[in-house]
C-alpha cells in the first residue's frame, strides 16, 4: 500500500509538472504562429495510449513515462524527423522564425518551471504557514557525529547562531553546513559556558566525502515511540512508550547512545527497558544492517512555533524559499561530477521514495515545487536535445549573425540524446543495484 500512495503521488506530480513544461513551450510557439504537431505527456514510440487530433495538433499520452515533448513543426528534436529538414521552409516552421522569437519558445518551459516553483512555495506558505525552531526549542542539545567533536563540538551543545545570525531553524545546521558556506557556529555547552567555533572552508566536501550528511542530530530521549510491524523490536515484545535503560548492561541516556550501541555491539541484544515502572528485559536480534524497527518522538524534545502568513507576506516568504532551492540545487549540483556523486545519482525509485508512505497534500506540493525549479535548473543545461542546448545555438546565431546548419543541429541532437540515455541508465540502474544490495 505504501508504494502504490508512493507511486500515485510520483506520477501525479510528474504529469503535472511535464503538462505546465510543455505548455510553456506550445503557448509562446502558438502565439508566434508556429505549427506544433504533437502535444505529449510521455513518449509514444510505436503508439499512443490516447490521442485526438484538434486543429493541426494532435494530442496524446504515450506508454513510455519518461517525460512528455511538443512537437514543433521545422524544429529538430528527439523526434529526429530529418526529411521535414529536407523540404523548403514554411512561413509556419520553428525554423523561419525570428531568433528572438526561437529563443522565447525554448526558454518557455524552463520559465514556466521556475514560475511554477514560486507560485506553489507562495501558497505552501499562505496555507500552511512556516514551523520553527529557536535554538533554546532543542530541549537537550544535539547529538554530535565525532569528525565535529574535532572541531570543539560536544554532546549536548545547543547551537545558538551561524555566522553570528540566530537560525529561523536550528534543526537546519546539517543543510546549511552542507550548502550555505557556514563559517562560523556559536555553541552554549552544557556547563553553561558558550564558545564560537570555527568551520573549515571546505565543510562540504568534507561531509560529502566522508559521508557525513547529518553530523548533528537532536537529542531525544530514549523512549520508544514507533514500532515497526514484523521488525526485530515487534518481534521481541517492545512497545511503545517502553523506556531504554541499558543495552548489554551499558546504561542509556539518550536515543543516540542507543541505536550506537545497536550498531557496535555484536550478536543479540540485552535491552533493559522501564515499562509501567517496573524493569523488563528483552533480548532482540537485530536485522543484517544491525537495525531493530523501533524509533523515538523527535516532538518529545524540541518545541515548535508555527507562524501564519498573510497572502501579501506569503510572496516574500515564498520567493525566497524558491531561490534558497535552487541555489541549494545549483550548489549540490557540483557533488555529481566526483567519484562517488557518480554513483549517488538517483533515477525514477530515488524521486518516487521522495514521497511519503502516507498521502499528505503539504508534502505533495513541496517535493513537486522543488522538482519543479529541478526540472527548471536541468533543462537550462547547455547539453543538445535540452532546452538549454536549443537556447545555446539560438545565442550563438543572435550574438554572431551566423546559423548553425542543419546537419550540425542534428548530430548535435543526436550526441545530446546518447548522453541523456546513458545519464538516465545509469540513474535507474543505481536505483535498481541500492534496491537489490
Amino acid at each position: 500500500m505504501e508504494i502504490l500512495i508512493k507511486a500515485s503521488q510520483f506520477i501525479l506530480s510528474l504529469s503535472f509538472l511535464i503538462v505546465l513544461h510543455e505548455l510553456g513551450h506550445f503557448i509562446p510557439a502558438k502565439l508566434f504562429k508556429t505549427r506544433v504537431e504533437k502535444f505529449y505527456l510521455f513518449f509514444d514510440y510505436k503508439f499512443s495510449l490516447i490521442k485526438k487530433k484538434i486543429g493541426d495538433t494532435v494530442y496524446g499520452i504515450g506508454w513510455i513515462p519518461l517525460g512528455g515533448y511538443v512537437k514543433i513543426s521545422g524544429m529538430i528534436d528527439e523526434s529526429m524527423d530529418t526529411e521535414q529538414m529536407k523540404q523548403p521552409a514554411q512561413p509556419w516552421e520553428f525554423r523561419s522564425k525570428p531568433a528572438w522569437q526561437r529563443l522565447i519558445i525554448m526558454l518557455g518551459g524552463v520559465i514556466v518551471n521556475f514560475i511554477l516553483g514560486i507560485v506553489i512555495y507562495i501558497m505552501i506558505t499562505f496555507v500552511w504557514g512556516v514551523n520553527t525552531i529557536k535554538p533554546n526549542d532543542v530541549k537537550y542539545g544535539f547529538a554530535v557525529n565525532e569528525t565535529f567533536k574535532e572541531y570543539g563540538f560536544q554532546d549536548g551543545d545547543k547551537i545558538l547562531k551561524f555566522n553570528d545570525k540566530e537560525p529561523l531553524n536550528v534543526t537546519d545546521v546539517n543543510k546549511h553546513l552542507f550548502l550555505r558556506g557556514i563559517s562560523t557556529i556559536e555553541v552554549k555547552h552544557e556547563d553553561g559556558t558558550t564558545e564560537t567555533l570555527n568551520i573549515p572552508e571546505n565543510i562540504g566536501e568534507i561531509m560529502w566525502e566522508n559521508g557525513i550528511m547529518e553530523p548533528f542530530g537532536v537529542r531525544t530521549p530514549p523512549v520508544i515511540d514507533t514500532v515497526i510491524v514484523d521488525e526485530p523490536a515487534e518481534k521481541s515484545g517492545l512497545k511503545k512508550n517502553d523506556k531504554v535503560l541499558a543495552v548489554n548492561n551499558k546504561p542509556i541516556s539518550f536515543w543516540h547512545e542507543f541505536t550506537k550501541e545497536v550498531k557496535t555491539s555484536k550478536g543479540d541484544l540485552n535491552i533493559q527497558v522501564e515499562r509501567n515502572g517496573e524493569a523488563k528485559m528483552f533480548v532482540i536480534v537485530p536485522d543484517e544492517d544491525r537495525k531493530i524497527g523501533a524509533a523515538p518522538s523527535l516532538l518529545s524534545a524540541i518545541n515548535v512555533h508555527h507562524k501564519e502568513y498573510s497572502f501579501i507576506e506569503s510572496i516574500t516568504k515564498g520567493n525566497s524559499l524558491a531561490i534558497w532551492t535552487l541555489r541549494d540545487y545549483i550548489t549540490q549540483f557540483k557533488y555529481v561530477f566526483t567519484k562517488k556523486g557518480a554513483t549517488s545519482i538517483g533515477g525514477f525509485i530515488a524521486i518516487g521514495n521522495i514521497f511519503p508512505a502516507t498521502w499528505s497534500w503539504k508534502a505533495f506540493w513541496s517535493i513537486t515545487a522543488f522538482l519543479s525549479i529541478m526540472l527548471g535548473f536541468m533543462n537550462l543545461l547547455p547539453i543538445p536535445a535540452l532546452d538549454g542546448g536549443h537556447v545555446v545555438f539560438t545565442l550563438y546565431e543572435i550574438f554572431t549573425g551566423r546559423k548553425p546548419n542543419d546537419k550540425f543541429l542534428e548530430y548535435a541532437q543526436i550526441t545530446g540524446f546518447i548522453l541523456l540515455i546513458a545519464l538516465l541508465l545509469l540513474a535507474n540502474g543505481n536505483d535498481i543495484v541500492k534496491l537489490f544490495s
